[in-house]
């Protein structure tokens, strides 16, 4: 089992399933910007999934992409 990385912002983000099936290996990063996208409500729900699954989900704060 291969692990990824999935960063969600407001420009760019993996596809909502990809997030929904994340598991145990899966790092997902959610930058505050995250929450300016249309579709955020749909992402949080599978990021709540993903969770249960036993991913790893890291909410930024204050940290910025460089």
């Amino acid at each position: 089992m291969s692990s990824a990385i999935h960063t969600i912002d407001a420009a760019m983000a993996p596809a909502i399933g990809d997030i929904r099936t994340a598991g145990p290996d899966d790092l997902i990063y959610v930058m505050p910007t995250a929450k300016e996208r249309k579709d955020f409500t749909r992402y949080w729900e599978a990021i709540g999934v993903a969770l249960a699954r036993g991913a790893f989900v890291h909410v930024m704060n204050r940290e910025e992409k460089q």
